[in-house]
């Protein structure tokens, strides 16, 4: 097994999940930049690893990528081989390695438009680069990947509070709107679950939705078929979010997820939709 197929078996995300219904080829190039995205955000989010090898690993990866690997891995082989092959432009994958590199410090975020900076280049650059090897053509596409992005991202936020604050005590939230509902961070890093937090999360949950909206409108019909398994991330996670809403946002006393068994029905149904 390659490394690349090693680190997605282990992650057992949803996105390795939707991965499943592409033809072979992309498939496997799915499944490599998939390893590069999650090697790189495993390498901020460690714990057990001080800061100064995080950095130098972090630069590694961007140098590499801009003047060629001095080592002779593998897996690094196997991501400049994939960026040639689907004509990947250098400033999307560092992009992911930038937005990686903000998590090295304790996160705050004064206003919305700071976090969607943030979420730009963590989740609007890898769905930008997978819609190049999905073999998308309408650049309509490229709208809704950036849409689409923004709800992901947004709802792992969400879903995450305890265990972002528990990684360094790391705040996604804009501060902007902790002070519209008169919410501080103290209580936040605390668990304060009061309906001044539910409140805060439902407003949350509104702008992700809309942005799950907007997607829905910009999906182009000649890309339709090629956005298969973007559109079962997208109907996931509008599960995943909705669980949340219906339970009040009790994050701070679970971590949501959705079965396997509806992952499947929703795999299920994209897959004979497009018979």
């Amino acid at each position: 097994m390659s490394t690349a197929s090693e680190i997605t078996r282990k992650a057992k995300s949803n996105l390795a999940f939707a991965l499943k219904i592409l033809p072979r080829e992309q498939r496997d190039d799915m499944v490599v930049f998939y390893a590069f995205c999650r090697t790189i955000d495993d390498i901020a989010d460690d714990p057990k690893v001080a800061m100064d090898q995080k950095i130098k690993s972090l630069d590694t990866w961007e140098n590499g990528l801009l003047h060629g690997f001095v080592t002779n891995d593998e897996f690094a082989r196997e991501v400049i081989s994939l960026r040639d092959r689907w004509q990947i432009p250098n400033d999307l994958l560092i992009a992911i390695i930038d937005g990686c590199r903000m998590d090295l410090q304790p996160q705050r975020f004064e206003t919305w438009q700071n976090l969607s900076d943030y979420i730009w280049k963590v989740s609007c650059a890898v769905g930008l680069i997978s819609i190049r090897i999905f073999k998308c053509h309408d650049p309509g596409s490229e709208r809704y990947a950036v849409s689409l992005g923004h709800a992901l991202q947004l709802t792992n936020i969400l879903r995450d509070i305890k265990e972002d604050l528990l990684n360094g005590q790391r705040i996604y939230l804009p501060l902007e709107d902790l002070a519209r509902f008169h919410y501080t961070e103290q209580e936040l890093i605390t668990n304060v679950g009061d309906q001044r937090f539910v409140d805060l999360m439902t407003y949350q949950a509104e702008r992700a939705q809309k942005f799950f909206h907007d997607a829905g409108l910009q999906i182009p019909d000649q890309d339709r078929n090629a956005l298969l398994p973007a559109r079962i991330m997208d109907e996931i996670y509008q599960v995943l979010l909705h669980k949340m809403r219906e339970d009040h946002f009790r994050v701070f006393e679970k971590r949501y997820c959705v079965s396997q068994v509806r992952k499947l029905g929703i795999f299920s149904k994209h897959y004979l939709g497009q018979k």
